[in-house]
């Protein structure tokens, strides 16, 4: 089925981890692009600020108590390291995410990049192309529209 992607009429939310900034704020831009090349409106663009991967869950969990977005995007940018950190983070943010999205009636999608080195997440960052980001955006707007289509048949 294709979908006429439209973000005109749509409030989404960004929560970007602030850790690999350099990356993280790519994402963002293609994101944002991608959201203004669908006819988005800036004033329906809220972005929310968190350290890193870690604590995206726990933002998207208060945003679902006290707003009602369309849809919700999680950038971030966890790199393989010489620890196992990367596991601990990459596993538990991609849980808390899925854990949300399955327990709420809006999409909930998942832009945060898991790589084995800092020049892959640029890649995947990068401008000028379809980023990560901005196929966050699109499918985040996919995702709406499946959504509505389900809560509105009988």
């Amino acid at each position: 089925m294709a979908f006429k992607l439209s973000a005109h009429d749509k409030n989404i939310v960004i929560i970007i981890s602030e850790f690999n900034i350099k990356i993280t704020e790519r994402l963002l831009k293609g994101t944002v692009e991608a959201f203004a090349h669908y006819k988005g409106l800036k004033s329906n663009l809220k972005i929310f600020r968190v350290p890193g991967a870690f604590e995206i869950p726990g933002t998207i969990q208060q945003i679902l108590l006290h707003q009602k977005p369309h849809a919700i995007i999680a950038l971030g940018a966890v790199i393989r390291g010489e620890t196992p950190h990367f596991d601990f983070i990459a596993r538990e943010s991609a849980y808390g995410l899925s854990e949300l999205s399955r327990k709420t009636d809006i999409p909930i999608l998942n832009g945060i990049l898991t790589t084995d080195n800092a020049d892959q997440a640029m890649k995947r960052s990068e401008l000028g192309v379809r980023n990560k980001g901005w196929d966050a955006m699109e499918a985040a707007l996919q995702t709406i529209s499946v959504y509505r289509e389900i809560q509105t048949t009988l």
